[in-house]
């Protein structure tokens, strides 16, 4: 299991300078959070927040553009980054704006799971923990909330990210994702949650009949799942008590016949017990289901975690995740800090003298050349690549929508 490697910590003094002065991606960065300049003060009114050394916190940091927001986070060196809304106000000068006015105003819609939310039904890990058996869930999240957000509500331009430890978000980055208010937010949210009740309820997924087919959707994710997961992996009628436990979901009338329950058909033949289907779905949802930290997705002005922060507490990078390789994405594989500085590090005889040159052509331009160069050396380098495709995605959109509101202002 993954618990967090006691050097990581120690070592970011060292490294968190080399990273942000040579491999973060300021300039992918920038232009994500700048939406094809959307509005004069788009990214100036974004709010960013830092977790300094010693766990000092600075909220309302706000930069004017991508030059002042690399030189600050290179002054900082913050060890955790985290994105805030779109405020009516510059952040930073939020003290000085007249009381009541500062507002926030946008903010894509996120979403948030984490591991330690299945500690009920996962038997391998609990807590911090996380192992290649368990994170099968958050790939079961990924593929449901995925295509729902697509299918059922028509968003398009999702953002999945690996949060470095134990969990992943989501940031959906459509115009009207972001423009959404908390009441439509928290509708969202509510339609994809199905877990219900805290740790004393036993039963937390309850379907009415006939199921709606948000939910038949999210059933044929988890059925392809759920066999080699929960009964082969993580092993649910290997013992009395996780036994026990399969059996306190099922009503009273049909415990007469918990023999049944230990044969891997009665999970895997949804048609030859068809009468007992919406009980077995309930189990294999509760089982699978996400579970979402819906308080994130409601507010506008809820802080989360930055993509290419680093986990103070395991050293990995905070990387999207690319979904056409959803299912051999492998969170041990995702680099940490002290591999790809070390990575950099390594001599490559070429480059000394053409350093030289380039820094007395343009020291600036030199430099966003060399950092491209730079993490291009690295590990980082096929995950700025899925962000790269991301953004080229929206680029294409954005055009798009230019173009047929041209057309239309043409016909009139």
């Amino acid at each position: 299991t993954a618990g967090a490697p006691s050097s990581a910590w120690a070592c970011l003094p060292d490294l968190l300078p080399l990273y942000y002065r040579r491999l973060f991606p300021f300039s992918q960065y920038y232009r994500w959070l700048s939406y094809g300049g959307v509005s004069k003060n788009y990214f100036q009114n974004r709010e960013f927040s830092f977790t300094l050394k010693d766990d000092i916190y600075v909220r309302y940091q706000s930069f004017t553009t991508q030059n002042e927001l690399e030189k600050e986070m290179q002054k900082m060196v913050p060890y955790k980054i985290d994105i805030g809304a779109v405020y009516s106000h510059r952040p930073s000068q939020h003290n000085a704006v007249k009381s009541g006015t500062f507002q926030a105003l946008e903010k894509e819609l996120v979403f948030d799971i984490d591991m330690t939310d299945y500690d009920d039904v996962r038997r391998c890990c609990s807590a911090a923990d996380i192992c290649s058996k368990c994170w099968t869930l958050m790939t079961i999240a990924i593929r449901i909330l995925d295509r729902a957000l697509r299918e059922d509500f028509g968003f398009h331009h999702l953002l999945w990210v690996y949060s470095g430890r134990r969990g992943v978000h989501c940031w959906v980055c459509d115009d009207a994702a972001r423009k959404l208010s908390v009441a439509a937010r928290s509708a969202v949210a509510e339609y994809l949650s199905l877990i219900k009740g805290g740790e004393e309820t036993v039963r937390k997924v309850v379907l009415s009949d006939p199921i709606h087919p948000f939910i038949n959707h999210s059933l044929s994710v988890v059925e392809r799942y759920f066999c080699q997961y929960a009964i082969v992996e993580q092993d649910i009628l290997g013992s009395k008590e996780s036994v026990d436990k399969v059996l306190a979901l099922l009503p009273e009338d049909i415990l007469s016949f918990p023999v049944v329950l230990s044969q891997y058909q009665y999970f895997t033949s949804r048609y030859q017990y068809q009468s007992n289907f919406t009980i077995l779905s309930e189990i294999m949802l509760q089982y699978c289901y996400p579970r979402l930290d819906v308080n994130v997705s409601k507010g506008v002005n809820h802080l989360l975690k930055s993509p290419f922060s680093i986990h103070p507490k395991t050293g990995r990078i905070s990387v999207p995740i690319d979904l056409k390789e959803l299912n051999t994405f492998d969170p041990f594989e995702v680099p940490t800090i002290s591999l790809i500085c070390e990575e950099l590090e390594r001599p490559r005889a070429d480059e000394a003298e053409d350093d030289d040159v380039k820094d007395k052509e343009n020291e600036q331009e030199a430099g966003e050349r060399r950092r491209i160069r730079d993490y291009k050396r690295t590990s980082l380098a096929k995950y700025v690549k899925v962000f790269d495709r991301f953004l080229e995605a929206m680029a294409r959109s954005r055009k798009g929508e230019m173009l047929q509101k041209s057309d239309l202002q043409k016909d009139f």
